[in-house]
């Protein structure tokens, strides 16, 4: 039986510039701070940088053809900040503007809508040296650089994604400090979440005065959190995992402000000593400013069980199958997802913007990937997708993360997501067997 998705599906990969793009110090381009982070030993696996990464940006048009060889009708990627406001903010660098309309310009030959994502992760280091996501300045600058982007770009991108993962931004970032710029302080991190969802409620205004017809959305990520019993502790332990991974980050987004019992947890633990007065008059309204859509990061859940320390809950690793990330494979918890969003928070328009797994299939001497694994792993959340639109759930499109093997962050070249393999020495593309299979996919708009 073939599960068919509804007319009009958005079937999408997506990329990120700093992973794909390489051509760090090309035709003007500044600093991020992951070009500073990745050259900062000991920070990425070998210290693997994203200097050369998959060389997109003078191999657009093959990973183009590529792309419409697939079959899509729309491409998630993103633009980087450094490469058209080096500075941050102020003067524009007219050539990194002109690298987005040439590829903007053959995706649009090709059929594929363009779904351009402002921020993944590439803060200039300027603006990082004044102060970063923790000062409210950065949000104001995000602003003015979503002003800018849309007012050269509008005419021909008309889909914009503010932010990808605010959660990264601002926990992963900076109270864990695993991702750029690598600061471990919880109180910082706070501050700088509010100033990320700022960012987003003051560019979504930004956009929308410079293109009229613009479509607006965020794109937070969410891990499903399960408590490893139905004891009362453990679900509370869930539940405040919730908290501070998903809620922290989609309630303000709908209107409901911080969490309350997240405030209250955060300030007993001397979190918030002062309360919270990063957050000025007016700003929860400009953060809940209604958008278009919401795009939706979804990998995998994590089992909760109750800890000492009510911050820090035990992460219960089950013996079941995971990918090489480490990631339980729990399609379920896409399902129950895009059920919750849809009936809690009411969200009208939802985008699935990244899924996907990473798997190191080898090449065989004949020169293909069998990469099985990959393909099950898609097959089963697309399921999941399929149940939820059944149930109700206004899913408009699924974007597969990724296009191409790429620069994983914190994990270099260690990790591949794409459905292109690419051989990072001779810069050679090799489709994947889930390239065949997605393709089919796509062909027939649904499952068989």
């Amino acid at each position: 039986m073939t599960l068919h998705f509804p007319q009009g599906f958005i079937w999408g990969t997506a990329t990120s510039a700093y992973q794909i793009e390489g051509a760090v110090k090309a035709d003007g381009r500044g600093e991020s701070i992951w070009d500073r982070f990745s050259h900062t030993p000991g920070k990425t696996r070998d210290g693997h940088t994203g200097d050369v990464a998959c060389e997109h940006y003078h191999r657009y048009e093959t990973d183009v053809a590529l792309m419409a060889e697939l079959g899509l009708n729309a491409y998630r990627f993103s633009l980087a900040w450094p490469r058209i406001l080096p500075e941050g903010r102020g003067r524009i660098n007219q050539p990194g503007l002109d690298f987005y309309r040439r590829l903007v310009d053959t995706l649009l030959r090709h059929g594929i809508t363009p779904y351009a994502t402002l921020y993944h992760w590439d803060l200039p280091v300027t603006l990082d040296d004044a102060g970063g996501w923790p000062a409210r300045a950065t949000a104001e600058a995000f602003a003015e650089y979503a002003g800018v982007v849309a007012a050269a770009l509008g005419d021909q991108i008309k889909h914009w994604i503010t932010i990808n993962e605010p959660w990264c931004v601002s926990m992963l970032s900076h109270q864990i400090g695993e991702h750029a710029p690598g600061r471990k302080d919880w109180p910082a991190a706070l501050v700088a979440s509010h100033h990320t969802l700022l960012a987003h409620g003051l560019a979504v205004q930004a956009i929308r005065a410079a293109s009229s017809d613009a479509q607006v959305g965020i794109a937070p990520n969410f891990t499903a959190s399960v408590p490893a019993s139905a004891s009362p502790a453990d679900r509370a332990a869930a539940r405040a995992f919730d908290g501070y991974f998903n809620r922290w980050f989609i309630d303000p987004l709908y209107g409901f402000g911080y969490p309350s019992d997240m405030v209250a947890l955060y300030t007993a633990a001397g979190l918030l000593p002062d309360g919270m007065p990063f957050v000025q008059p007016g700003d929860l309204d400009l953060i809940a400013t209604p958008t278009d859509f919401l795009a939706v990061n979804y990998y995998t859940r994590e089992v909760v069980a109750a800890g000492p320390n009510p911050l820090q809950p035990d992460i219960v690793r089950l013996d079941v199958p995971r990918t090489e990330m480490g990631w339980e494979i729990y399609p379920e918890g896409l399902y129950q997802l895009l059920m919750r969003l849809h009936t809690h928070y009411a969200v009208p328009h939802l985008l699935i913007s990244e899924n996907g797994v990473s798997y190191l299939d080898p090449v065989t001497p004949d020169g293909a990937i069998h990469d099985e694994r990959r393909i099950e792993y898609l097959r089963l959340h697309l399921e999941a997708c399929h149940r939820a639109i059944q149930a109700g759930a206004p899913v408009e499109g699924y974007f597969q993360w990724s296009l191409l093997d790429n620069f994983e962050w914190g994990h270099g070249y260690h990790q591949r997501f794409g459905v292109v393999h690419v051989d990072y020495e001779t810069q050679e593309r090799i489709r994947k067997d889930s390239f065949g299979w997605y393709r089919d996919v796509i062909a027939c708009n649904g499952l068989e």
